[in-house]
């Protein structure tokens, strides 16, 4: 059974490894988590499980995928699973809810869909500078939600957009995305703390790409210094 109080669990329920996705880079653990007899699996990404990045020299994988799910929230994309940082079995690192997919999505196919939750993930993505969409990070859920998982590299200060979402690229951005991404900006400045988990240079490159996306007023095209689709692109 699985508590209404998703955070609370996974803030404060045990944390058992269970097993190891072994196509992972980094460390990347499958766990259970039970608290007040309710249990839920989740991923677990120790720090101290981090591959060294010569060009993310800063910070580490785990802030910049919680970075990235509280801008998901915080900004009402709400395409993140809830994520943590806590300690854990191999000390601290991020812990995320763990989505079971629909296994009747064929992701081979999905992915190149005009599907709208496609569509806001690429301007997530074109805000968070993912360097890493592949077509195997993108979740959608039994329920019919999609999630995307997997955004340790995001943030640099370089553009550095690198995704298999380009269907939409050079697509007018309609009035409705534009208050959202707006609306980002605002929160940025106000409300959202990202200071902890990010360098200056990260955050004032994100909100450079913000205010892009509104002056430009449409979806972000490859670019081409920079190989435009992530290796394996699955």
């Amino acid at each position: 059974m699985v508590t209404d109080d998703k955070f609370a669990l996974l803030t404060q329920g045990e944390l058992v490894v269970t097993g190891r996705l072994v196509d992972a880079s980094n460390a990347t653990l499958y766990t259970s988590i039970t608290h007040d007899g309710q249990t839920m699996n989740a991923i677990y990404k120790p720090i101290a499980g981090e591959r060294p990045l010569w060009d993310f020299p800063d910070g580490s994988l785990a802030h910049r995928e919680y970075a990235a799910y509280l801008i998901s929230e915080h900004c009402d994309f709400k395409l993140v699973p809830l994520t943590i940082l806590r300690d854990g079995p191999y000390g601290p690192g991020m812990v995320q809810e763990w989505i079971e997919i629909d296994e009747d999505i064929d992701l081979a196919n999905f992915f190149s869909t005009n599907d709208p939750q496609l569509r806001s993930m690429a301007i997530f993505d074109a805000i968070i500078n993912n360097t890493d969409r592949k077509i195997g990070h993108l979740l959608p859920s039994i329920d019919g939600e999609l999630f995307g998982c997997d955004h340790g590299v995001t943030f640099h200060a370089q553009d550095k957009l690198r995704t298999v979402l380009w269907q939409f690229s050079g697509d007018a951005l309609t009035e409705v995305e534009l208050e959202q991404i707006a609306n980002s900006a605002l929160t940025l400045n106000s409300d959202l703390d990202l200071t902890p988990y990010l360098t200056e240079s990260e955050i004032a490159a994100l909100n450079a790409r913000i205010q892009r996306l509104i002056t430009t007023g449409v979806m972000p095209e490859p670019n081409p210094d920079w190989p435009a689709v992530p290796w394996p692109a699955f």
